[in-house]
């Protein structure tokens, strides 16, 4: 039974910010997946693991085989759904994968070994901000980040770094189940380190010459981030 991770979720990662009838036809509109990838999903649904909802798996297959990136990094493993499912939509790809909780990385580990996609799955355990820089002289083409989201713009020039100029950054969950649009005394206490650092986060990319940002409403939220030069340096002020 998971308890760790979904004891001290955030709630509003399920509260969806498009109406509910058209997240319901979405997902009732969406390709069957793979037999073990829906096993996973159940799992997730059974034991409330947050996981990338239906209609955001949907818009990754398509992108994904779409942009075929050739190295992909991920922040946050969870249970490895994502990390599974980038390496079942593209078989030549390699997949890296983060995560910090020791509940977490045992379930993905366990994945990882019953599944033949996790052979191009390399899971790193440990602080994200540490084994970002571990990874400092990498590149991928693409990163998906879906960890603590108040840490997103602490990340954010660590992860630009890695991209090569025309890489990918996709950030989830930055929504916050329609949050992030109210004014700051709105927020609830326990929210507002989140509130906060989205706004820097959306503060920094939103305003520098070199990126090209799109927000997508599927699941909570997705802020896409395209890497435009070769070197990308974030303003400090808006750190």
């Amino acid at each position: 039974m998971v308890k760790t991770y979904s004891e001290h979720s955030n709630p509003n990662m399920r509260r969806p910010v498009v109406q509910q009838g058209i997240v319901d036809f979405m997902r009732n509109q969406d390709q069957a997946l793979p037999a073990f990838l829906q096993e996973l999903q159940d799992f997730a649904a059974a034991e409330n693991v947050p996981i990338i909802p239906k209609e955001t798996v949907a818009f990754f297959r398509f992108f994904l085989q779409a942009v075929a990136p050739k190295r992909i990094l991920e922040v946050g493993t969870a249970i490895g759904f994502s990390a599974l499912m980038m390496a079942e939509a593209l078989p030549e790809a390699e997949v890296v994968t983060i995560d910090r909780n020791p509940e977490m990385i045992q379930l993905a580990q366990e994945n990882f070994a019953r599944f033949q996609e996790g052979n191009r799955i390399r899971l790193l355990e440990g602080e994200a901000q540490g084994l970002l820089q571990d990874l400092k002289g990498q590149s991928f083409d693409l990163i998906f980040v879906d960890s603590a989201k108040s840490k997103y713009v602490v990340f954010l020039q660590d992860l630009l770094d890695l991209l090569p100029q025309g890489g990918i950054l996709i950030f989830d969950d930055v929504f916050q189940g329609g949050d992030i649009a109210k004014l700051p005394e709105d927020i609830r206490r326990g929210q507002r380190a989140i509130y906060r650092g989205l706004h820097k986060l959306f503060e920094a990319v939103g305003q520098h010459p070199d990126l090209m940002v799109s927000y997508l409403p599927l699941g909570d939220g997705l802020l896409m981030v395209k890497k435009e030069a070769d070197l990308v340096e974030i303003f400090q002020e808006a750190l």
